[in-house]
């Protein structure tokens, strides 16, 4: 056995600048751990190193700023940092390709490119939604590189804006086949929190894919049943309102809207491949959530002549008060209905990456009608004359079209 080069209370995490590393960097920093953020995006390294966030989370500025002015934390584009750590966690991206099977080439690719940076004694993390099978996919990695390094799977669990208290709010699920790495896995956590969930790897692999699928039906099951409504000239949400008053037995239907984001559709897709396919369930539910930016078009088709308009569409981000567009439904809307209307106009007050967003003022002077795609607070009180179309009731007026 090599030396040990480690560092008690130290932790990098592969992918530190992302949406799911960045928070759980900052607060194991908070704590006390020093904490390095291994990325690959050199921009958005230099830009936490200078205090600034690359991405919009409630709350972590001032942790960051905090933390960097403790010394507790900086970000590094250099792979070869991991060799410092006591415990590295992984957070990349876990794709799926164009036929929507699951990419293992990111894991394959992330554990060959920090391999050899690995020491004997250390804690290897896996933190992302995996396909079943990756954990111990990665153990033979390890193995194979001739390293005596713990592995764990611990998948996080937090929503995009709500990271910063759900790290220490919501129990950690802890996962290993070896005693000693789920020792060590979940003392890491309990400097978060104190509540710890023990599973095996397989079963922590499928929590993860279970919770985002059984969200991704239950908003499947509620535009459904929207648009069973709609084409009945009902409105679901007075039907929801009265099912759901003092009824806790339906107190989790949703409401409509687009189901998006970088999880919800891939893990369903996940889980469909895990399943040799053969998950019609989810398959359905994809079909009725990517379908609804259809839908919504067709229904306007029927009261507007949308070759001679132009449309507002408000929200790009794929979730409200978020810069988030990953697999942002609200890019399929505006695709369908640029080939459908005269122009389009796009709005977000939070996405700055977009060069197409125009302002508010442009789109409101030039709409003939206004879409609401995300359900941004700013557009609850909207003054306007146009027609707004709001599938989500951010105004309070109906989700009928």
């Amino acid at each position: 056995m090599s030396s040990p080069r480690i560092s008690l209370g130290e932790v990098a995490i592969v992918g530190g600048c992302g949406h799911v590393g960045l928070p759980l960097g900052l607060a194991f920093a908070d704590r006390g751990l020093q904490v390095e953020l291994v990325d690959k995006d050199e921009d958005a390294c230099q830009q936490v190193n200078r205090g600034v966030l690359p991405f919009a989370e409630p709350g972590a500025a001032d942790v960051l700023g905090r933390v960097l002015d403790a010394g507790q934390i900086r970000a590094t584009p250099d792979p070869a940092a991991v060799a410092g750590a006591e415990n590295v966690v992984v957070v990349i991206g876990t794709p799926i390709d164009e036929h929507h099977n699951p990419d293992l080439n990111a894991f394959q690719a992330t554990i060959s490119e920090i391999g050899e940076s690995l020491v004997d004694e250390q804690l290897l993390v896996l933190r992302s939604t995996v396909y079943p099978g990756v954990t111990a996919m990665v153990e033979q990695l390890v193995k194979r590189l001739g390293k005596e390094v713990d592995v764990a799977f611990c998948p996080e669990r937090i929503a995009e804006g709500q990271a910063m208290a759900e790290l220490c709010e919501l129990p950690q699920i802890v996962a290993s086949r070896a005693p000693r790495a789920l020792d060590r896995a979940a003392k890491l956590f309990r400097t978060l929190t104190h509540e710890i969930v023990f599973l095996e790897p397989e079963e922590a692999e499928l929590a993860k894919l279970f919770t985002n699928t059984w969200r991704y039906i239950k908003f499947a099951t509620a535009n459904q049943l929207y648009m069973m409504a709609n084409d009945f000239g009902l409105d679901y949400e007075r039907i929801r309102a009265a099912l759901t008053y003092k009824y806790p037995r339906a107190a989790d239907l949703p409401g409509p809207g687009f189901a998006a984001g970088p999880c919800l559709f891939k893990d369903t897709m996940q889980l469909a491949a895990f399943n040799n396919n053969n998950f019609h369930l989810g398959q359905a539910s994809v079909m009725i959530n990517e379908g609804l930016p259809l839908y919504v078009v067709a229904r306007l088709e029927q009261r507007y002549d949308l070759s001679e308009m132009t449309v507002g569409i408000l929200g790009m981000a794929f979730k409200a008060e978020s810069d988030d567009i990953r697999s942002s439904l609200s890019y399929k809307l505006r695709r369908i209905l640029r080939f459908k209307a005269q122009s389009v106009l796009c709005h977000d007050p939070y996405v700055t990456v977009d060069p197409d967003i125009a302002s508010l003022e442009r789109v409101l002077g030039s709409a003939d009608l206004l879409v609401i795609a995300t359900p941004h607070t700013v557009y609850a009180d909207l003054e306007t004359e146009l027609p707004v179309v709001d599938i989500w009731n951010l105004r309070k007026d109906g989700v009928r079209i």
